[in-house]
């Protein structure tokens, strides 16, 4: 009786979590592929087939587009890792007490807005008119003003911006879990600074990296704003062109067929990820 009581408070305990699931996640998802596996014949006729995903591997600007946003979201989330995991190391190992929170809490200022807000801010320093080019001007080192705008470098400026802190929190809190003694042991064996990052502190941290590469790498594929307005119209973002067949073209079959290809993508980089770093996804999570 009280297995059966204890079963039954389990489920009740998860019945939120799967509704959820459910509601908002597998059925929409379910919904989505049959509808981008729908080819419309006719006037409100349509017929099962895969001539969406055709079309998509038929034009060289779909998959070309494709490619691109896959190779510079994970440039984006290998300079994410290169500068958060300096950042996260000094906050959870060379900081103490309040100056520690204060320093996270630095890093959680910028998502106190909205990533439209912050987007915009970027665009005032950026523009041609804005605060870098008239400094650059005011101090000698250009003749006149320079659009920094429009271009592969502001957009990767924009990805990597927006998603630090989702790279600096996993990192800051697996290191924090690093016994310092470790690290002196190392020193005392002889090791210096880059053996004992390599075999003592990134080990340990592995976790932690590819949980925030992780979060980095979908937050920066399935971005919209920050291409659209850093890289301008012709900045060839996947999700620029769902958005174009969903809104602009009313062709949603094509856009749920553009959906499902994004979604596999980044299901299949995050899976070579973690084979590639020896993680399972239990283990990542649980960090």
């Amino acid at each position: 009786m009280t297995s059966d009581k204890s079963k039954l408070g389990f489920f009740l305990l998860l019945s939120p979590l799967l509704l959820w699931l459910m509601t908002l996640i597998i059925l929409p998802h379910v919904g989505m592929f049959f509808v981008s596996i729908s080819e419309k014949v006719g006037v409100r006729q349509y017929e099962t087939g895969f001539g969406n995903y055709a079309v998509f591997f038929n034009e060289p600007l779909y998959w070309n587009t494709f490619a691109r946003t896959a190779y510079m979201s994970i440039a984006a989330t290998f300079l994410t890792l290169l500068i958060g995991f300096p950042v996260a190391y000094y906050i959870a190992k060379l900081t103490k007490g309040r100056t520690k929170t204060t320093l996270f809490l630095m890093c959680l200022i910028p998502f106190w807005v909205s990533e439209l807000v912050r987007t915009f801010g970027w665009m005032i320093l950026l523009r041609e008119t804005g605060v870098v080019s008239n400094f650059l001007q005011y101090i000698g080192l250009v003749d006149g003003p320079i659009e920094f705008l429009y271009n592969d470098a502001a957009i990767m400026t924009g990805l990597v911006y927006t998603s630090m802190l989702f790279m600096v929190v996993p990192l800051v809190t697996t290191l924090d879990s690093l016994d310092d003694s470790l690290i002196e042991a190392g020193y005392d064996l002889g090791g210096n600074g880059y053996t004992i990052l390599r075999e003592i502190i990134i080990p340990h941290a592995m976790p932690g990296i590819v949980s925030g590469c992780i979060v980095v790498f979908m937050l920066s594929l399935g971005n919209y704003l920050t291409p659209i307005l850093l890289g301008g119209k012709d900045s060839l973002w996947f999700t620029g062109l769902i958005y174009s067949q969903f809104i602009t073209r009313f062709n949603w079959e094509l856009g749920s067929a553009f959906g499902f290809l994004l979604l596999g993508l980044s299901s299949l980089i995050v899976f070579v990820g973690l084979k590639l770093s020896r993680q399972s996804l239990t283990e990542t999570m649980g960090r």
